[in-house]
């Protein structure tokens, strides 16, 4: 039976990891079921059994992708740094996951496309977001306790300017490097990039 369960949860992981990579790459309407079963292993009967249909599989990839970004956020710890030294983390985790995970912002733009249709329909994503609002949240609080930072800002349009700051400008790095002719992925920008985030924010807090 413990076999059993663990190998269903194996086929489930191979299927979501597959589903994740054509829908990457493909969008939502160019996906294929049948290269999605194939790269996972296994055949559309046990991908239909699963998932149900493609609009339910890619619901289910964006909530893998997103509980993915928030166990990786709660490894951070940041209610255990000083309140400037846990918005640096913040600014540069998310900076270098979005490098790590180019998929992870095609799959967002996707869901944008069909106007977030998909987690709408979602019973997780709240969940997951809520407790990590309430960590930045925190941080704050002990911010303006220290004296360091500024009253009044909210967490939820923190998050959104910190991800921003960065999603734009991998978003759009093919048109932005040949606007101002330089490779927005070099090294040296990219460094310069997250120096930049990081004296953003940081800048905008500051008391």
């Amino acid at each position: 039976m413990k076999s059993g369960g663990r190998d269903s949860g194996r086929s489930r992981e191979r299927i979501l990891d597959a589903a994740t990579e054509e829908f990457a790459r493909h969008g939502l309407g160019g996906a294929r079921v049948d290269r999605i079963a194939a790269g996972a292993g296994a055949n559309k009967r046990m991908l239909y059994y699963y998932y149900g249909n493609k609009e339910e599989l890619f619901l289910a990839v964006l909530e893998s992708a997103y509980a993915r970004i928030r166990a990786a956020e709660r490894e951070l710890r940041l209610a255990d740094l000083a309140p400037e030294a846990a918005i640096r983390r913040l600014v540069t985790f998310t900076w270098d996951y979005y490098l790590a995970q180019p998929e992870f912002l095609t799959l967002l733009s996707t869901e944008n496309l069909h106007e977030a249709r998909h987690l709408k329909r979602s019973k997780q994503i709240a969940a997951l977001h809520w407790p990590f609002v309430a960590t930045i949240r925190e941080v704050l609080r002990r911010g303006v306790a220290d004296g360091k930072f500024r009253r009044g800002v909210d967490p939820v349009q923190l998050y959104i300017s910190i991800a921003g700051l960065g999603y734009f400008y991998l978003g759009n790095r093919h048109t932005l490097s040949t606007i101002f002719r330089r490779s927005l992925l070099a090294p040296r920008y990219k460094a310069e990039r997250l120096r930049h985030m990081i004296e953003l924010v940081l800048g905008y807090l500051r008391k």
